[in-house]
């Protein structure tokens, strides 16, 4: 009879045991209620991330668009030309400006 009480106690004190490890993971865990503000961080951060990727892919879709073949640019195919060649008329004066 004292054996079966005192197996019934081990088995308690381990399910106690499991129970607050399992709170611990919880609240501190890598998951947790701890770590909540550093995924709502993290999150904000890929937000802007995503956005300043989606605004340049939509800046190159853009260009590949006035590169087009069929319909391509004249101003801008003149730029390419003379940007890639180094090409340049005597009388051109080349105004650079600042990309914001």
């Amino acid at each position: 009879m004292r054996k079966a009480i005192l197996g019934e106690r081990s088995k308690r004190w381990i399910a106690l045991a499991v129970l607050l490890a399992l709170a611990g993971v919880a609240v501190a865990g890598p998951t947790g209620l701890l770590a909540w503000s550093e995924n709502v961080a993290a999150l904000k951060q890929r937000e802007k991330e995503i956005a300043k990727l989606t605004a340049e892919r939509d800046a190159l879709r853009n260009r590949v668009k006035l590169l087009d073949p069929e319909a391509a640019d004249p101003d801008l195919a003149s730029e390419l030309v003379r940007e890639q060649l180094g090409v340049i008329h005597e009388d051109e004066v080349v105004v650079t400006l600042e990309d914001e």
